[in-house]
């Protein structure tokens, strides 16, 4: 087994998992740690681009892509998914505040998120990219979805919030389980003397593992508009999710004030259906150009986000308002 086989690269990702575990043990993370940490799992994502360079002959010996496409590649599918895990920490936000999730578990719950995402993109890529491998034409349902998406990002009420309270996935729990007034520790499941008790948590639990799947029904075909290659695909997708739970807690205080960033993630989903749209005409759009597409839309929606809003608090209770 090989680092650079699925095999080893499975290997990698739970040993990262183990790694972000244990960084933040305890159940408290501060801004400080929480900003170092996010460092360290964007410089690992970045360090791992490097040996896609230096060895993608060896992870993909079948691939037509050079070492730089493939590197760019992966840079790219890196940098949309991360932008597009910064709009999952908004649904986290609210499902954290509406449920009054304890402070001390909300890293516990976050890890269980990106666990769960972790696998089900896994086999929404294998499944996809033996669609797209079988079935050209299924190309053009993921551009067409990516164009939908993105459309309603543009049409959405930035200051209307969706209310979790009375969503399916609680509904299902209350229909199988009695559930509890109050959170008992970490427990998801207690007994007493009428028999199993569900907690407030296996809810958010229920509901983080819902949320997990529309955010990889939108994530899934906008990165093979980027590349087909599964490998980088798979690769990408882990390195956005690793760091997720670090982005949470140094945005937590932030995220009130990205005023313009659906309209940025409008845009990049929209660019990203046009450029699935044209992959096999003379209009192709460079993965390279994607690439700064997407970086300078990013960097000029945060940047005017946090511009606008410079004089307003940010109090994250506002997010249920």
């Amino acid at each position: 087994m090989s680092l650079f086989s699925y095999e080893g690269f499975a290997v990698l990702t739970v040993l990262m998992l183990a790694v972000d575990l244990y960084q933040t043990r305890g159940g408290t993370v501060t801004i400080k740690k929480a900003a170092l940490l996010s460092l360290f799992w964007v410089s690992l994502a970045l360090i791992f681009n490097v040996i896609i360079y230096l060895y993608w002959p060896l992870m993909a010996p079948q691939s037509s892509y050079s070492s730089s496409q493939a590197a760019v590649a992966f840079l790219t599918g890196y940098l949309l998914e991360k932008s597009l895990s910064v709009d999952n920490l908004f649904v986290f936000a609210l499902i954290f505040s509406q449920f009054a999730v304890p402070e001390h578990l909300r890293p516990r719950v976050l890890m269980l998120g990106v666990v769960g995402a972790l696998i089900l993109r896994a086999v929404m890529i294998a499944v996809g990219a033996q669609l797209l491998a079988e079935f050209h034409w299924v190309l053009y349902i993921f551009a067409a979805f990516l164009l939908y998406t993105g459309f309603k990002l543009w049409k959405e009420d930035e200051h209307k919030s969706e209310d979790f309270s009375e969503s399916l996935p609680v509904r299902l729990v209350r229909k199988c389980f009695r559930v509890s007034d109050h959170y008992q520790g970490s427990s998801i499941l207690i007994k007493d003397n009428k028999g199993w008790l569900a907690t407030p948590l296996m809810i958010v639990v229920t509901v983080i593992a819902l949320t997990d799947v529309m955010f990889a029904l939108d994530s899934i075909p906008a990165i093979f508009a980027v590349t087909k290659e599964p490998f980088i695909v798979l690769s990408a997708n882990v390195f956005a999710l690793l760091g997720l739970r670090s982005l949470y807690f140094v945005l937590q205080g932030l995220l009130t004030r990205f005023c313009y960033l659906r309209a940025a993630l409008a845009f990049i989903l929209s660019f990203i259906g046009i450029k699935m749209l044209l992959i096999e005409t003379p209009w192709a759009i460079p993965t390279l150009i994607s690439l700064l597409v997407i970086a300078v839309s990013l960097t000029t929606a945060v940047t005017a986000s946090l511009w606008k809003t410079r004089d307003k608090t940010t109090d994250l209770s506002t997010l249920t308002k």
